[in-house]
């Protein structure tokens, strides 16, 4: 974080400095409870993202997977509309994933819906990396998603 001369003797800049009420575009986040952290410009230039254009291409390219996929089912496109049949066809999980995916339920208390929105999660994943099966990172990335859903929700 780069210093500047405010009077609370913090790190952050000024325009973060939320002592006097919070206006503007941070308001939400301020209330929602998210921190806001502004990162040196040195720090961006060591680890470019990802172009925006190869995101665009592998979405493009997940898509037609899925398109792929579901072209003998009727009115199904994408994986968000797969029902729990759908999913023991086209979500199947190795020994590994099988015992990540129950202790995350059961750490998390997590219901049979949110078993569903994880598999479908971890399929997108797959085929956003243009995997054939769904492999543990895949689904540990699902969960996390989950995670921070469940903690959005419960502020």
């Amino acid at each position: 974080m780069r210093k500047t001369n405010n009077n609370h003797g913090s790190d952050m800049l000024d325009e973060y400095d939320f002592s006097s009420g919070v206006r503007g575009k941070y308001a939400q986040r301020y209330e929602e409870g998210c921190n806001v952290v502004v990162l040196d410009p040195d720090l961006a230039e060591k680890e470019p993202g990802e172009p925006s254009e190869a995101i665009k291409h592998r979405v493009q390219a997940a898509r037609v997977v899925q398109l792929q996929r579901f072209s003998q089912q009727e009115q199904m496109f994408a994986n968000s509309q797969m029902e729990t049949q759908d999913l023991h066809n086209y979500c199947q999980l190795d020994r590994t994933s099988t015992e990540l995916l129950k202790s995350a339920m059961e750490k998390l208390g997590l219901s049979a819906r949110a078993y569903d929105r994880i598999l479908k999660v971890s399929r997108t994943i797959a085929d956003l990396e243009n995997a054939v099966r769904i492999e543990p990172h895949h689904l540990s990335e699902a969960i996390q998603y989950r995670s921070l859903d469940r903690q959005m929700w419960l502020q």
